[in-house]
């Protein structure tokens, strides 16, 4: 039993993991030097591995056109937060649940982790086939995929494939979204890689980023037309970085025009801070910093709107800071990508209709979440999915 998989990230490598576990011959074809490239960058911020949270709030962090509404929920439950703390336990990773409900490795770094994963799988017999740049497959039968190497182009026969070839985004780190153009020839249907979880450019006057670049506005309230959510934001030379952008980022692309609406006290009614004001009827901007506690990326932001004639008109603009945004970063910025691999061209196994055998993972698929541990869990999930469906087929 024959299964090969192209593409070494958290989803390719899980899904190794899963075959060579039920008696695959696997190997893994890898374009770069070496294995887990994106995720080590992932690891920059710690390794954020799941999320500590009721299992149906967590499932309905993935969006996606078309996306099966039963499809989260199982992979959810057949892999949870406390499945995945295991399987780290396992490989001798200690986690914890910090406050946020956010886990991570107790030492906060991906290379251990990575390098013990790999261990495993090499002892598991998991064959690595490095600088393998996926070049194409023929559907057969039998199942031909192609490569370039370094020396020749290079032809492999294999009973099943698992692609796990990732979104756009970090493409130094070998996810280059190239694979669309090959599955899109073979007549899949390929959503268009867009940049998710990225920042999004505003033109900020000279005085805001000569007074807050680099400031963080926190405790903040973000909404774009209904979808409103809690978090921060970091006012950057070219816009807006921080976590609550990032949620907000399918609502603004979805926007003709995308504006953000930002309430700088959501812990305060209109009401109540013009009340805060009291009697005050000179120097209202610098009166409202003080009684309102304004971080200076706060006070930055309400200067942009001077003058003001009265305190209604201050209060107004805290409540309700707009800004009409020129456009997301691009996509090599990101940290993911949303689009990919459309829903309805895959059955409940992840393998694409038009190409039997041949299955999908991980961010080639047209799906989306927010920071936070959603995005391993997801590839970790799908790359254990559709080695489940691989091995059942050759098997079958």
């Amino acid at each position: 039993m024959r299964i090969a998989i192209v593409g070494a990230g958290p989803a390719g490598l899980r899904a190794a993991e899963i075959a060579a576990s039920i008696g695959a011959e696997v190997t893994v074809f890898e374009a770069k030097a070496s294995v887990g490239r994106k995720f080590l960058v992932a690891g920059r911020g710690g390794l954020n591995l799941s999320k500590q949270e009721p299992p149906e709030l967590f499932a309905a962090r993935y969006l996606g056109p078309a996306q099966p509404p039963d499809f989260w929920p199982a992979r959810i439950a057949e892999f949870d937060t406390a499945a995945v703390q295991a399987w780290a336990a396992d490989l001798g990773i200690e986690t914890f649940v910090a406050s946020t409900g956010r886990v991570y490795p107790r030492n906060l770094k991906a290379a251990p982790l990575l390098l013990r994963w790999v261990r495993r799988l090499r002892q598991l017999g998991v064959r690595f086939a490095v600088h393998h740049r996926w070049a194409g497959l023929d559907p057969g039968p039998p199942l031909r995929l192609s490569f370039d190497t370094p020396d020749c182009p290079h032809t492999v026969e294999t009973d099943a494939a698992i692609l796990a070839l990732g979104g756009a985004s970090w493409p130094e780190t070998g996810s280059d979204g190239a694979w669309t153009e090959i599955l899109a020839q073979l007549g899949v249907g390929i959503a268009p890689l867009q940049p998710a979880n990225c920042g999004w450019e505003y033109p900020w006057p000279p005085s805001v980023l000569a007074a807050a670049e680099g400031q963080p506005l926190k405790s903040i309230a973000a909404r774009v037309g209904s979808v409103e959510v809690r978090g921060e934001l970091l006012i950057t030379r070219y816009g807006l970085e921080g976590g609550a952008i990032y949620q907000l980022g399918p609502a603004l692309r979805a926007a003709a025009q995308p504006g953000l609406v930002i309430d700088l006290k959501p812990a305060h009614s209109l009401e109540q801070l013009i009340a805060k004001m009291g009697p005050v009827q000179r120097n209202l901007l610098a009166e409202a910093r003080e009684r309102w506690r304004l971080s200076d990326a706060a006070f930055a932001l309400l200067e942009m709107g001077e003058p003001f004639p009265d305190v209604a008109s201050i209060a107004a603009v805290a409540k309700a800071c707009t800004l009409r945004l020129t456009g997301p970063r691009p996509i090599a910025e990101a940290i993911s990508s949303a689009g990919g691999v459309q829903w309805d061209d895959l059955d409940h196994r992840l393998m694409l209709r038009r190409i039997p055998g041949v299955f999908v993972s991980g961010e080639m698929i047209d799906w989306e979440a927010p920071t936070g541990g959603y995005l391993i869990h997801g590839c970790l999930a799908t790359g254990a999915h559709a080695a489940m469906g691989a091995v059942e087929r050759v098997w079958l």
